[in-house]
């Protein structure tokens, strides 16, 4: 199974104009939630949804526009930094949208280096702590 759990950086498509958005998610196991701001009037929303291999879909609620909910389905690639897919209104509207990891995705770092064994802290200084002579 994916895991999406970190900052992602995106783009939606409605009537053809593009909206970009960040998006931070947490997954826990199968289940995925989060928090998206649009670069756009609509502001920020919340998100809850559920990764089923490398499947994804979620329900997106804007916080301050509409109670409207929005559904997402899609698919993330095998190394785990891209998902694209399909948004749907009820029967009203729906478009594409993608989304591509963020480099600032904290956590992802320090497990690519636990596995590799570097120590975060290896070696630590003593400059500066004096010794008494």
């Amino acid at each position: 199974m994916a895991d999406l759990s970190g900052t992602w950086l995106g783009t939606y498509w409605q009537l053809g104009i593009p909206t970009r958005f960040e998006a931070t998610l947490l997954q826990s196991s199968n289940t995925l939630t989060g928090n998206i701001l649009d670069d756009s009037y609509l502001g920020e929303a919340t998100l809850i949804g559920e990764v089923m291999g490398r499947r994804i879909q979620f329900t997106k609620r804007y916080l301050t526009t509409s109670s409207t909910l929005i559904n997402y389905s899609g698919t993330v690639n095998e190394d785990e930094d891209f998902m694209q897919g399909d948004w749907s209104i009820r029967d009203s509207d729906s478009g594409k949208w993608e989304a591509r990891r963020s480099g600032d995705n904290l956590m992802l770092e320090l497990r690519k280096l636990q596995e590799q064994k570097i120590p975060a802290l290896a070696g630590g200084s003593r400059r500066g702590m004096g010794s008494a002579s």
